[in-house]
């Protein structure tokens, strides 16, 4: 399985000083010495951590594939198609949230914004994934709207408080994965995901990439970042 680091909080930890460290792109460097697979930043509207300079500087280093997450908005449309990350992910953006708290509503009020996005995107060469809830509805309207990837919203199962909902969370996330793949798209998952629960996420055999940022960031404080990344993806891929 996958790995792509998102490294959106160590631009947090810079911007918190408005200052030159650390350095986002020497994070992301690092990460792919140690083998993470993709890079993953959300350019949000807000520019709360991530800043257009940091994907531009991204795409001219890295030698893995970058993953852009960001709205589908005519700004982040225009974005994308100019410094052309290898992938765009379309995420729903609210300004008093912490963090993505769910997934795209595809199969209800977004899928003509979302259709269009898709569309130009598409037409600049960039791959298109969308997060969203593991339900099957969403499956068959990402679909329509002519992604090639889908994003499963881990949060659910990562949030779960009990045995028994963590279950069925793991669950939900499974037959989606399965559905999804029988679609013929691409299979990702993220959120929430961390050195603790992400084993039964990789046992799912449909999914073949995750996405993770916070946990992995807050490791890599303590234990450096190659280190942080290495014991990732030795969960990810045990032997």
């Amino acid at each position: 399985m996958r790995l792509g680091v998102n490294i959106d909080h160590v631009a947090t930890v810079r911007q918190a000083r408005r200052t030159r460290e650390p350095e986002p792109v020497a994070a992301a460097l690092l990460a792919e010495l140690a083998g993470a697979e993709g890079i993953t930043v959300h350019l949000r509207g807000d520019r709360r951590h991530i800043q257009e300079r940091d994907i531009e500087l991204l795409r001219e280093v890295i030698s893995t594939k970058l993953n852009a997450e960001m709205a589908a908005t005519a700004e982040m449309v225009r974005i994308a198609s100019r410094v052309k990350p290898d992938q765009v992910t379309l995420v729903p953006e609210r300004p008093d949230e912490l963090t993505t708290t769910g997934g795209l509503d595809v199969a209800g009020a977004a899928l003509a914004t979302v259709t269009r996005a898709v569309d130009r995107l598409t037409k600049a060469d960039i791959a298109v994934s969308l997060f969203i809830d593991p339900d099957p509805a969403q499956i068959h309207a990402a679909r329509a709207a002519g992604a090639g990837a889908i994003e499963i919203n881990t949060g659910p199962y990562a949030d779960a408080r009990s045995a028994r909902a963590r279950r069925m969370a793991l669950a939900q996330v499974a037959e989606v994965a399965r559905l999804a793949h029988d679609e013929g798209l691409e299979v990702l998952a993220g959120h929430g995901l961390t050195y603790v629960n992400v084993h039964a996420i990789a046992g799912i055999r449909e999914i073949v990439e995750v996405n993770i940022g916070h946990s992995l960031v807050a490791r890599a404080v303590l234990v450096g970042m190659e280190r942080a990344v290495r014991e990732m993806i030795a969960l990810l891929n045990p032997r």
